[in-house]
């Protein structure tokens, strides 16, 4: 903590910060992945909703996020919530190690 923001932290909240940090770490490093791999012309096949759509009219970058239509962005956040409540946590409380989800 070089800025000294939990000088007056106790240990359960350092741990809990650390956690959350690598798990945001780890979707960023998913996020990254997503966006090189289509800027370099790699899309699903077929279409992203029933009006024909294609994945590969998607814009990249912000750009897409207007281009979604509105019941895709909301399957988004629902599945992200999804993973955030139920799947990105220790499960078993055996973790070897911070970051260790012990879910796959």
């Amino acid at each position: 903590d070089p800025l000294g923001l939990l000088d007056d932290a106790d240990q359960e909240r350092f741990d809990r910060l650390r956690y959350v940090e690598i798990k945001h770490g780890r979707i960023s490093q998913l996020a990254f992945l997503g966006q090189i791999t289509t800027r370099a012309g790699v899309y699903l096949p077929g279409d992203i909703d029933t009006a024909g759509t294609s994945f590969d009219s998607i814009p990249n970058g912000w750009a897409a996020v207007s281009a979604i239509p509105q019941a895709g962005l909301l399957q988004i956040i629902a599945f992200v919530g999804a993973l955030e409540l139920a799947v990105m946590k220790d499960v078993t409380g055996e973790g070897e190690f911070v970051g260790d989800f012990r879910n796959g």
